[in-house]
């Protein structure tokens, strides 16, 4: 057969290509469950932090007491990061997606409804494990919905979670401003979304037919997961989620205490980084099928270095809220891109090399905020906002080694 015959006939001159067929009803299907799983996280996340004012008073704990209180959350992250490592690659992707999310909407309305400390401290702990028990599943769904498709879809999802999470601010809001109560409206919220996880959660898929993973010991069946370019992911993902959570905690506080705005403007300086960033995830996708992963991700990493670099050359509100904005936009598709990578890696399991760039990810959320603190002591806090450009200059510099 020649070339020429190969390829398909071509339309008249001048007419538009064919449209794609469509996904089969199982992809779909598939696609809405995992939507749901990461709309159930953001939901959750954005309700509680909407709440959380007032769930202190009640527990009558200060400032210091409190911020030392939410460690507790690292005790569940830890134990869950070691208990997915272990099990991801054999037991059911599904298995752990429905124990996590399940387990997130059942302890939701423990932590709204704490009224002593050592129930906050079970409820957060228990929301630190649920959250990463969550966390490496869906993301493998996702890589695996994408597979699926023939397409990159792994922004679209973490748009979900980043629109569950502005939705659960807003019920959040309306919910004080009409005198519900924390724990009725996480609640009601985790009803909803319970009700929608037991239609939807049998669709969730199962990572593609593969060998199973040869038997040995532990460290033996890790080892396989240390490829350099996983670690590679890792590094990038770390510095990114460093970056993103400082950004996160302290845009407000430097807009407030730094610039010396008011609470409304700090807010909203806040709000401006988080919206731009999930509607720039409602169009990553569409840029990575242009770009290419790995151009996608070096671009990704310069914007979101020159949105911190905006913010901080002149300590104006305008200017900072712009500076944030972009901050938002660049590192929107970051970590989805990151995963996206990770979970087509050859000879592993898209769970298996998920979990391994969601184990870079965690230390950098955690250090950022203690971190950017310490170095304001020091310095000032606009000085110690410089090294999220350092951060994230570093990122790109690594990312130009991604194999495509």
């Amino acid at each position: 057969m020649s070339e020429s015959s190969a390829e398909p006939a071509a339309g008249p001159a001048g007419a538009p290509a064919p449209a794609p067929p469509p996904p089969p009803r199982e992809a779909v299907r598939a696609r809405l469950s995992v939507c749901l799983v990461f709309a159930v996280m953001g939901s959750t996340m954005g309700g509680w932090s909407a709440r959380i004012p007032e769930v202190r008073r009640e527990v009558g704990l200060g400032e210091a007491a409190w911020g030392l209180a939410t460690t507790a959350s690292v005790v569940g992250d830890f134990i869950a990061l070691a208990v997915v490592t272990v099990l991801v690659g054999r037991v059911s992707l599904r298995l752990l997606s429905l124990a996590g999310a399940a387990l997130i909407l059942l302890n939701a309305p423990l932590m709204g409804s704490a009224s002593a400390t050592p129930v906050l401290l079970a409820a957060l702990a228990t929301w630190g494990f649920a959250a990463n028990l969550l966390s490496t599943p869906m993301n493998a769904q996702a890589a695996e919905v994408e597979r699926r498709y023939g397409r990159p879809l792994l922004s679209t999802f973490h748009a979900c979670f980043s629109f569950g999470m502005l939705g659960g601010g807003v019920l959040g809001t309306l919910a004080a401003a009409t005198g519900v109560t924390p724990g009725t409206q996480m609640a009601v919220n985790s009803a909803v979304f319970g009700a929608l996880l037991v239609v939807a959660g049998r669709w969730l898929p199962e990572e593609a037919d593969r060998p199973k993973e040869e038997k040995g010991r532990l460290a033996d069946r890790l080892r396989r997961r240390l490829t350099p370019q996983l670690a590679l992911l890792a590094a990038i993902a770390f510095l990114d989620s460093f970056a993103e959570g400082a950004a996160g905690q302290w845009s407000a506080i430097y807009a407030a205490d730094f610039l010396g705005t008011g609470e409304a403007v700090a807010a909203a300086i806040y709000t401006g980084l988080t919206a731009a960033a999930a509607f720039t995830r409602l169009v990553g996708d569409r840029l990575t099928g242009r770009l290419g992963h790995r151009s996608l991700l070096r671009l990704s990493l310069l914007t979101t270095a020159a949105g911190m670099g905006i913010a901080l050359v002149w300590p104006h509100p305008v200017v900072a809220l712009i500076g944030f904005a972009v901050f938002g936009v660049g590192s929107a598709c970051v970590l989805p891109t990151v995963f996206a990578l990770a979970g087509r890696q050859p000879g592993l399991s898209s769970g298996e090399g998920v979990s391994v760039a969601v184990i870079g990810q965690w230390p950098g959320l955690l250090l950022a905020g203690p971190l950017v603190g310490l170095l304001a002591g020091a310095w000032d806090l606009r000085t110690a906002l410089l090294t999220l450009v350092v951060a994230v200059l570093a990122a790109a510099l690594l990312s130009g080694r991604v194999r495509q």
